[in-house]
C-alpha cells in the first residue's frame, strides 16, 4: 500500500504493520486512512480469515506525530471534516477477527487502535497509555466506549480522566489485554492465534459471532434478545456445509475444511 503501512497476506492471516520505526511509528493522517483501507481490503477478500496489526521496530505506535513543526491538536477552523475517530471502519466493525500485537510502546491514539481490535497481546515492559487529557485534548477512537466495554467504568475512569502510563503487565490485570510477554515473543504469539483461527475456526461461524458480540455491546441488547438471536443464527448454521466439516474434522482428527465464503453468502444479522 504504502512505506507508512505494510500488508502481507499469508497462509490466511493478513498481517497490518505500522511502518515509520524512525518515529516510533507516530500516528499520520496518512497512516489511519491506509489503516482503514487495508481493513476494509481484508474484510472483503475470503483469503483472508485474521488479521494481525502490529508495529516495526521497538514500538506500536508512540502517538501522534509531531515532528516537522505542526501539531495535530491545532484546529484549522470551520468545517473541516475532522473526526476524532479517523479509522473507518474500526476493527470492532469488521467481521474477521483482529489481534492487536503490541509489540512495543502503545500511547495516545497508539492505544486507543488497538483499543478496537478484538485481543490484544503487549510486550510486559512496554509503557501504554492513554494520555490525551495531558495534551490539552481528549481520547479519540471511541476510547470512552472500548475502554469501558473492555474493563470496567472504573477503570476506565482511571485511565482516560488521569492520563497515566502503566506497563504491559499492569494492562494484563486491568483487562485492557489478554496476555503480556517479552517484547520480543509478542508478535510471534499473535501469529500463532491467527494462525490456529484461519485454520481451525470457520469464517462464517466467526463473523457471525464476532458480529453478534460486538453489535450486543453497541446496541446494548437484553439477552432475551440475544438468545433470540443467537437461535436465528444458530438456524443459518447447523446442517449446513461448514458444520458437517466441523464435526467430521474433529472425529476424523485432522484439520477442517470449510468453504463458506464471506464474499457470497454473508448477509447482515437481523
Amino acid at each position: 500500500m504504502s512505506a507508512d503501512l505494510v500488508v502481507d497476506v499469508s497462509d490466511g492471516v493478513a498481517v497490518l504493520t505500522l511502518n515509520r520505526p524512525e518515529h516510533l511509528n507516530a500516528y499520520t493522517p496518512e497512516m489511519g486512512e491506509l489503516l482503514g483501507r487495508a481493513y476494509r481490503d481484508c474484510d472483503a477478500d475470503d483469503e483472508v480469515r485474521a488479521i494481525v496489526v502490529t508495529g516495526a521496530g521497538r514500538a506500536f505506535c508512540a502517538g501522534a506525530d509531531f515532528g516537522g513543526g505542526a501539531t495535530p491538536f491545532e484546529s484549522p477552523g470551520g468545517d473541516d471534516g475532522f473526526t476524532a475517530s479517523p479509522i473507518s471502519p474500526a476493527a470492532f466493525e469488521l467481521r474477521k477477527p483482529v489481534i492487536a500485537a503490541l509489540n512495543g510502546h502503545a500511547v495516545g491514539i497508539g492505544l486507543t487502535i488497538a483499543l478496537q481490535a478484538d485481543i490484544r497481546i503487549v510486550a510486559q515492559d512496554a509503557k501504554y497509555g492513554v494520555v490525551q487529557v495531558r495534551r490539552g485534548v481528549i481520547p479519540d477512537c471511541m476510547a470512552h466506549w472500548t475502554l469501558a466495554q473492555l474493563t470496567s467504568l472504573g477503570v476506565a475512569a482511571d485511565i482516560l480522566l488521569t492520563g497515566r502510563t502503566f506497563a504491559g503487565s499492569e494492562a494484563v490485570t486491568l483487562g485492557i489485554a489478554s496476555r503480556a510477554l517479552p517484547a520480543g515473543q509478542v508478535l510471534d504469539h499473535a501469529l500463532e492465534t491467527a494462525r490456529d483461527i484461519a485454520v481451525n475456526v470457520a469464517p462464517m461461524s466467526a463473523a457471525l459471532c464476532k458480529r453478534l458480540l460486538w453489535d450486543t455491546a453497541m446496541h446494548r441488547y437484553p439477552p432475551a434478545q440475544v438468545a433470540e438471536l443467537e437461535t436465528r443464527l444458530h438456524r443459518r448454521v447447523m446442517g449446513g456445509a461448514d458444520a458437517r466439516e466441523g464435526v467430521a474434522a474433529f472425529l476424523d482428527r485432522r484439520p477442517p475444511r470449510f468453504t463458506a465464503r464471506l464474499s457470497r453468502e454473508w448477509t447482515p444479522l437481523p
